[in-house]
C-alpha cells in the first residue's frame, strides 16, 4: 500500500469541495481532493442559488428556520463567499453576474422562470418576465432542449432550426469552438433577419469560450443574446465544474480522480487517513484534517436503507427526519419531502456534532435541514459553508502544525 501525506484531504469534487480546497491551498497548505467521479454540479444549470424565498437573498436567509445551516454562517461570510466565487470565475474566464442583494430569473428548459442569484454571463440577457419577445435558435436532432415548451408559455416568440451536423449538447458546444463552424453559423444567423428583441440559444455556445461567443453574437446581431439551460447534464454545469477544478489546481491542489474512499484510519479523537481503491493497488492518503463535501443522496454522500439513512465515508451520525413513511410527500413534485431535511448536524465551525473526532469538517448539501429545492439554496449554501469549513480547518491546523 502506498502512503501519501497532506495537510488536508477533501472528499468530494463538487462546488463545496473544490471551493474549500482552493481556499486552503492558497494558504500554502498541502491539499488533496479525493473523488469517485464527476459531481452533481455537472447536472446543474450552473447558476448559484442562494435563497429564493425573498427578492433579496440575504433577507431570504434571515427568514429561514433557525435550524437551517445557512443560519450558522454570518452575512459577512455569505457576501465574501459570493465575491470570492465571482472573482475566481472571472479570472478563469467564466464570468458570473448578479448580486447577493437581488435575485434574478433565467428561463428554464421547460420555459418557466427559475429564480437564482448569480448566473453565468451567457444568461445575463435572459428576460425577467414573459412579455419580452425572443427568437429561439435550436439545433436539428438536439434531444435535450424542447423549444415547444417555451413557445407555449411566451407570447411573441419565434424559432429557427440549424443543422450543426451533430446532435448532442457536448458535440454542438465543441463545434462552436471551431472558427470555421462559428463563421458559417453567423452567416446563416444574419440571413434570418430576426425581428424579435432578443435571441435565445440552448446552452451549447462553446465549451470554454461561451462568454466570448455570446459577446460576439450580441455584437454582430446588434441584439442581446443569451443561453437557456438544457435538461441535465447541462453545459453551464460542466463549465462551472471545469472552472472550479481549474481554479483549485491553479492554487496548487491535487486531485485523485476516480479514487473512491474505501475506508478510514482513526486513532482516539483523530481521523488519520482515508484508504482508497485505485488502479493497481490500494492507497492510504494521510492528513492532519479532513473536509467532507460529498453532497447528499444524488452526490453519493448519503444512502437510504429500509431502516435509516447512513453517511458513506466516515459513518457520521445522520439526522433522520422521522420514520420512513414521513420521508416522502404523496405529490412527487412537492417541495416538502421530509427526506430533504436528512443530513449531518454541525456546529458553527462546521464540525459534526456527537462525534469524537476533532479534525473533520462537513459542508455543502450533506448538511441537515437544508431542504435545498424548497429553499432554493443550492450552490450558494455550498460556497458559504465551504468558506466556514475552510476557515475553521485552517484555524485548527494553525494550532497543530
Amino acid at each position: 500500500m502506498s502512503v501519501t501525506e497532506y495537510d488536508v484531504v477533501i472528499i468530494g469534487a463538487g462546488v463545496t469541495g473544490l471551493t474549500a480546497g482552493a481556499l486552503l491551498a492558497e494558504r500554502s497548505l498541502k491539499v488533496a481532493l479525493v473523488t469517485r467521479g464527476e459531481p452533481t454540479a455537472c447536472l446543474s444549470t450552473g447558476c448559484v442559488d442562494v435563497c429564493s424565498h425573498n427578492d433579496n437573498p440575504i433577507l431570504g436567509i434571515r427568514e429561514l428556520p433557525p435550524e437551517h445551516p445557512f443560519r450558522l454562517v454570518s452575512e459577512k461570510t455569505v457576501r465574501e463567499s459570493l465575491d470570492y466565487f465571482q472573482a475566481a470565475m472571472k479570472d478563469i474566464g467564466v464570468p458570473y453576474i448578479g448580486s447577493c442583494e437581488k435575485n434574478r430569473s433565467v428561463i428554464s428548459a421547460l420555459g418557466t422562470l427559475k429564480v437564482s442569484c448569480l448566473v453565468p454571463s451567457t444568461m445575463e440577457a435572459a428576460p425577467q418576465d414573459t412579455d419580452e419577445s425572443i427568437h429561439i435558435i435550436t439545433f436539428q436532432g438536439l434531444k435535450d432542449f424542447y423549444p415547444g415548451y417555451i413557445l407555449s408559455r411566451r407570447k411573441s416568440t419565434g424559432f429557427s432550426v440549424y443543422d450543426a451536423g451533430v446532435d448532442s449538447t457536448m458535440s454542438i458546444a465543441a463545434r462552436f469552438e471551431e472558427k470555421d463552424f462559428l463563421e458559417k453559423f453567423i452567416i446563416w444567423l444574419e440571413k434570418l433577419n430576426i425581428n424579435e428583441t432578443k435571441i435565445a440559444f440552448p446552452a451549447v455556445l462553446g465549451l470554454e469560450s461561451a462568454a466570448k461567443i455570446v459577446n460576439t453574437l450580441t455584437t454582430i446581431m446588434e441584439k442581446p443574446v443569451f443561453e437557456i439551460p438544457t435538461i441535465p447534464p447541462s453545459m453551464p454545469g460542466r463549465r462551472l465544474f471545469n472552472a472550479l477544478k481549474k481554479n483549485f489546481r491553479k492554487k496548487g491542489g491535487a486531485i485523485y480522480w476516480a479514487w473512491p474512499v474505501a475506508g478510514i484510519e482513526k486513532s482516539d479523537n483523530l481521523i488519520e487517513a482515508v484508504t482508497t481503491h485505485s488502479p493497481g493497488r490500494p492507497n492510504s492518503i494521510n492528513a492532519k484534517a479532513f473536509i467532507l463535501g460529498t453532497g447528499s443522496f444524488v452526490g453519493g454522500g448519503l444512502t437510504a436503507t429500509r431502516e435509516t439513512i447512513v453517511e458513506n465515508v466516515f459513518n457520521l451520525p445522520v439526522h433522520v427526519p422521522g420514520t420512513r413513511e414521513t420521508w416522502f410527500d404523496n405529490d412527487y413534485f412537492s417541495l416538502n419531502h421530509g427526506i430533504g431535511k436528512a443530513g449531518i448536524i454541525v456546529d458553527q465551525s462546521m464540525r459534526p456534532v456527537n462525534v469524537p473526532w476533532k479534525n473533520i469538517f462537513v459542508c455543502g448539501g450533506i448538511l441537515a435541514e437544508t431542504e435545498i429545492l424548497k429553499n432554493g439554496c443550492g450552490h450558494g449554501l455550498a460556497l458559504a459553508t465551504a468558506h466556514v469549513a475552510a476557515q475553521s480547518c485552517a484555524e485548527y491546523l494553525s494550532h497543530e502544525l
